[in-house]
């Protein structure tokens, strides 16, 4: 697939080269609408990528020189603009989507694949399936090019998985799907077509292609493994490529902010430099765009809110100006935040500051260099939630006040507390009343700071809780026989302190788990040379290693593996392909349980010894 893009701001345009090229398109680029209209007039494309505000001719002027000429290939207009209207005028020039700056890479790709997929001139593509074949346009299904004859209900449930096959559908979800509420059946009806469906394909002489999703529902088989470790790779690539274009802008980023800089301090003296503000409006609507596809969501909001603050006069109000200052700093920081992330970003730990003091928490970002600390500041609840739960921060330092309402600190605070593995908390408040830090201490086990504090002083007691609570890093042992399991388990479950360490040969098995000494154990089942039944059993028949929790990782659901892997002492059975969130939950909530039985049994060795017996 040939893609043009007509983009003037060098910056966006090799994020958006780097991006497509990497999802294997041809890219051209052109730097202004003529040159643009120079290349559409003289080569064919599959798609047009086009930015409005374009020199020499207009991007909205050049979309509608295409469709005058009758080309039907489809456009994709690129705006800072996000209003009803422009939209409106851009689409009634014969553009088929539009995005606004700054926009997720990953979102981008996908209208580009809409969009190719609209301009086919197939109606309704033929969906495939490994060797499994669904024309929904003579409704044929072949699957290792057999025919299958299937009943409308079970032709109906095979198109429904085909169309979304990244989905679960529970039995109640296929009922409401493909049956009219006043037919509707009960649920055994679904598992009655499940397995005639089922019985056809495997007659068809291939594998069961429908997956049972143990206490959820159904879904297409598929190697979700590797798909996810593709995933991963594609993502680390695109922040390779993206971050080596960051490197080859970063210098004139960082020009575009020191002339940003210059500006406030001569609006700040009341001055007025026509010049330089045009020069500044243009910096600031070129960074909009270019920090949200560096992936600075926040940055690129600022940036907008300077370009917005500049208005249409080069005069600006002391009041104007001051704001100015101040969204120029944070700006500036956004970016040397970003820019830090490149050099150490595994090795310091992150600190989330909920507070609403901006002078604070500037003087907090300035210091967390020296303190190698990385810092995320939320001002609200709902930004505290995100990056609390994304982020997975080393420590919080919240000030209850931040937030409107006294009852929307407390609940914050209890689920921050019930968060697993467990963050430390650094209240900050001006409030220290016996009644209130009583009530905050309810929520759980915390450590109180009273403002005012300086920047060193808060940075000297969060060092200090760092290196108090940093338990050791919990050990877990993965044997499986296929290393792309192993290393896409060891990815995932760092960011959660899971430190995984493999093992592809289980003839290795017990020269291993004594050397490492692991917290937990996940074991395959099927494994040449001893299995994971095998040697889950030889795990429990040693004492030193009896109550060691044990979690089966297994492509099989059937009943009886179940039962025999909970027989021999199994904690829990994860099903294969991986739910990286299940899988995490299981394995914090067993060692959870662990140190709960560990601290109960100190208390009452008596008493826990005769109570404990493992539960199926």
């Amino acid at each position: 697939m040939r893609i043009l893009v007509v983009e003037d701001d060098r910056h966006i345009l090799q994020v958006i080269t780097t991006i497509l090229t990497g999802q294997n398109y041809a890219v051209e680029s052109a730097i202004d609408g003529q040159t643009g209209w120079n290349f559409i007039d003289t080569f064919d494309y599959d798609l047009v990528l086009l930015d409005v505000q374009l020199p020499k001719l207009d991007g909205i002027s050049l979309c509608r020189q295409i469709r005058a000429k009758g080309l039907s290939m489809p456009i994709l207009l690129l705006t800072a603009q996000d209003n009803s209207h422009d939209k409106a005028i851009g689409l009634d020039a014969g553009a088929d989507d539009y995005v606004v700056k700054p926009f997720d890479a990953e979102e981008l790709v996908a209208r580009i694949r809409a969009l190719l997929r609209r301009g086919s001139t197939i109606a309704q593509p033929v969906l495939e399936w490994k060797q499994l074949r669904l024309d929904p346009t003579s409704c044929e299904v072949t699957y290792y090019a057999q025919p299958l004859s299937l009943t409308p209900k079970e032709y109906a449930m095979l198109e429904l998985f085909l169309r979304n096959n990244r989905r679960v559908f529970s039995c109640g979800m296929i009922l409401e799907h493909l049956w009219s509420y006043d037919e509707m059946p009960g649920e055994e009806a679904v598992r009655t077509h499940i397995k005639g469906l089922r019985q056809k394909l495997k007659s068809a002489g291939g594998a069961d292609l429908i997956e049972t999703v143990y206490g959820i529902g159904y879904r297409l088989k598929r190697n979700d493994v590797a798909e996810q470790q593709k995933a991963i790779d594609d993502k680390q690539a695109t922040i390779e490529k993206i971050s080596e274009v960051w490197q080859r802008f970063q210098g004139r980023v960082n020009q575009q902010v020191m002339g940003l800089e210059r500006l406030a301090e001569v609006a700040l003296r009341s001055s007025s430099d026509v010049e330089l503000w045009i020069e500044a409006k243009r910096d600031a609507h070129s960074l909009a765009g270019a920090l949200g596809m560096f992936g600075i969501p926040d940055g690129s909001k600022l940036a907008h809110q300077i370009e917005s603050l500049l208005g249409e006069t080069s005069v600006l109000s002391f009041d104007r100006a001051s704001i100015l200052q101040i969204h120029v700093q944070a700006l500036r920081h956004e970016i040397e935040r970003f820019s830090s992330t490149f050099q150490n970003t595994e090795e310091s730990p992150l600190l989330l500051v909920i507070d609403r003091d901006s002078k604070l928490t500037d003087q907090l970002i300035r210091e967390s260099i020296n303190w190698k600390l990385r810092i995320e500041i939320a001002t609200d609840l709902s930004m505290a939630r995100k990056y609390f739960y994304h982020n997975h921060p080393s420590i919080v330092l919240f000030d209850p006040n931040t937030f409107n309402h006294n009852s929307d600190s407390l609940i914050f605070l209890s689920e921050l507390h019930q968060f697993k593995p467990s963050v430390p908390i650094l209240i900050l408040t001006a409030q220290t009343d016996l009644a209130y830090r009583l009530e905050l201490a309810r929520q759980g086990r915390q450590t109180f700071l009273p403002k005012p504090a300086s920047p060193t002083e808060i940075l000297e007691t969060i060092s200090k809780i760092l290196q108090k609570t940093s338990p050791p890093e919990t050990k877990i042992l993965i044997v499986d026989d296929d290393p792309k399991i192993l290393a896409m388990l060891q990815s995932l479950l760092k960011p959660w302190g899971l430190n995984a360490a493999t093992l592809d040969d289980s003839r290795q098995f017990w020269q291993t788990l004594e050397a490492i000494e692991p917290d937990l154990l996940i074991l395959d089942v099927e494994m040449p040379h001893v299995n994971g039944i095998e040697l889950c059993q030889m795990v429990r028949d040693d004492a030193r290693w009896s109550e060691l929790p044990i979690l089966f990782l297994t492509a099989h659901t059937d009943a009886e593996l179940i039962n025999q892997a909970f027989a021999i002492g199994a904690d829990d059975f994860v099903s294969k392909p991986i739910a990286i969130t299940e899988l995490t939950t299981r394995i914090l909530n067993r060692l959870e349980r662990k140190r709960v039985l560990q601290q109960r049994a100190k208390m009452h060795p008596i008493q826990t010894n005769i109570n404990t017996s493992r539960p199926a």
